[in-house]
């Protein structure tokens, strides 16, 4: 099967702004008041194949690159993102078994999700949460024995991956295992609906509960004392994944916004035209245009980088879920009263309620927003006091959009980043050669590089004796924005010959934007005082609204409206 494009998705499964489409806002908004899993929807994105953009092709799969894939799972999210938990919570465990898996292991885990069914991740237990070094369910003489809970796809996998305690100390102590359910009792697995979550209401998340569960030796995954790292290691292109479900979400509540706004007049003005509506509007679309940015530099990165993803992946993961909870905020800002409303409103009953609660999901379904940062904060005297120059063709193939990408290799993933990052350390290269092409962006752009000269005295500082509990993690936020700055800032260098967002070729409108929103998120102050102008991010994004288009730098065509 040849891999599906966004533009066929989109024609296949319609308008989602008519109400009789099956795969539409109406229908979403109706499953989620019932708290109803997308049976029919996830079936028909089966049929389409696009349950194979995560595999790789050697799996039967049809992944080409993840900045492809990117687009095309948010295509999807942005009518219902319960379908990214519907058809692609096994990418976790795909991920693992392609790192330390058997070739018996990746071909029976091959026929499973290409015939449409799941191999669950079982990782968490509900007493320890993000302290996965104290988790309790034991693997010992060849029985596994505990509970896990929020598995995804837990009630119907057809296996499961589980990470087991088969020692008592540190992330060696656990062995992962990789189990059939079809030939297990319900005496030795009881699987037990999770208990129900805000957003993303009727997804499949279980507890597992395993008594005496026998789990026979070729069952093993890789070696004894490997599970935690590969299971780390694999979150790191999760968390890819995660951000293309928030950049959908992003994309439908932005475009209610704008649609209610160029519809309704104060006075004589259009709300676009409103000066308050106006700046909320542009400052959320400002976030959008950022959040982007920062996630498809990722999924290009993930190709040529991959040993610089154990921070890369949650410091954009931080970028894209807090832009995005921000910007839903503003999009209800400027639709008021229709924002909680839960009838008359575009798709049916309460869209916007839905599209914020699923957001609140998406933001810590892989890891709340405290682990995110902390699980890169105590790289950062690595990452900002090195001295080592990044290379300029790695650089140049990650954020030039039509260079081809090196295969994606998994096995590359590292857990601790060996150097400084390269997105950060060629910022002022990169200021200093087109900073006489920057127009009204230069300023924000000088501002980047002083900050990004800063970060290394911010991290020492954080590190005495006596500092603050809490500066480490500042510190790590504040690296987030300006990383996600520094995309926005290669991105548009790399691109200067071809249009981005909708914009003629060069325009540095949408970036001075870009750059201004996330230095002030980086200062911790408001981007409406201190973002600087934001009217360039909003006229884009009308102008993609109005062409029907998907709001990302290389615009996708939408399916054709009713």
């Amino acid at each position: 099967m040849s891999a599906l494009t966004p533009e066929e998705l989109e024609e296949r499964l319609g308008d989602p702004a008519d109400d009789a489409n099956p795969h539409g806002f109406a229908a979403a908004v109706a499953r989620d008041e019932r708290d109803a899993f997308p049976d029919a929807l996830c079936a028909e994105l089966v049929r389409s194949g696009f349950h194979l953009n995560y595999l790789p092709v050697t799996w039967g799969g049809t992944l080409e690159s993840f900045d492809r894939s990117l687009t095309l799972v948010r295509t999807a999210a942005r009518r219902d993102v319960a379908i990214m938990p519907g058809t692609m919570f096994s990418i976790i465990a795909a991920t693992c078994l392609q790192l330390h898996g058997s070739p018996g292991q990746q071909r029976r885990a091959a026929e499973i999700l290409r015939a449409g069914g799941a191999v669950a991740f079982a990782l968490t237990e509900a007493a320890h949460g993000s302290d996965l070094l104290t988790n309790e369910v034991r693997l010992a003489d060849g029985v596994l024995s505990g509970e896990k809970w929020m598995v995804g796809l837990g009630l119907r996998c057809d296996a499961v991956y589980v990470v087991a305690r088969t020692g008592e100390r540190g992330p060696g102590a656990f062995t992962a295992v990789l189990l059939e359910t079809a030939g297990l009792s319900a005496d030795r697995l009881e699987r037990v609906p999770a208990p129900r979550t805000g957003g993303m209401r009727g997804i499949d998340l279980a507890t597992l509960r395993f008594h005496d569960t026998p789990v026979p030796p070729d069952a093993l995954v890789g070696k004894g004392g490997e599970g935690l790292e590969a299971a780390v290691k694999a979150q790191q292109t999760v968390r890819l994944m995660s951000m293309a479900g928030s950049l959908g979400i992003a994309d439908t509540a932005v475009r209610l916004a704008l649609d209610f706004a160029t519809g309704r007049r104060v006075g004589r003005a259009v709300l676009t035209e409103a000066p308050h509506s106006r700046r909320e509007l542009g400052v959320a679309t400002a976030a959008l245009i950022a959040a982007d940015a920062v996630a498809l530099s990722a999924a290009r990165g993930v190709h040529v980088v991959p040993e610089a993803f154990s921070v890369w992946a949650p410091a954009a993961k931080h970028v894209v879920a807090e832009a995005c909870d921000d910007l839903i905020r503003r999009g209800a800002a400027v639709l008021a009263t229709r924002s909680v409303l839960r009838e008359g409103t575009p798709g049916g009953a309460g869209l916007f309620q839905k599209l914020r609660r699923d957001s609140d999901v998406v933001r810590v379904i892989d890891a709340s927003t405290l682990a995110n940062l902390a699980s890169y904060a105590g790289q950062l005297p690595t990452l900002t006091e090195g001295t080592r120059r990044p290379d300029p063709d790695a650089l140049r193939t990650v954020f030039t959009l039509d260079a081809p990408l090196p295969p994606y290799e998994p096995t590359r993933l590292d857990l601790f980043a060996r150097g400084t990052d390269p997105v950060l350390t060629g910022v002022r290269d990169a200021v200093d050669a087109v900073a006489g092409h920057l127009g009204d962006a230069r300023p924000a752009a000088l501002r980047l590089s002083a900050a990004v000269g800063g970060l290394g005295e911010l991290t020492r500082a954080a590190r005495e004796p006596g500092a603050d509990p809490n500066a480490l993690i500042d510190a790590a936020e504040r690296y987030a924005w300006l990383h996600a700055a520094a995309c926005c800032l290669h991105l548009w260098s790399a691109n200067r010959g071809r249009s981005l967002y909708g914009t003629e070729p060069g325009s540095t409108g949408w970036l001075g934007a870009a750059l201004g929103y996330l230095l002030a998120r980086a200062d911790g102050t408001d981007p409406r005082h201190h973002g600087g102008p934001v009217d360039s991010a909003l006229d884009a994004a009308l102008a993609l609204r109005d062409g029907n288009r998907l709001f990302t730098a290389l615009p996708v065509r939408l399916a054709t409206p009713r």
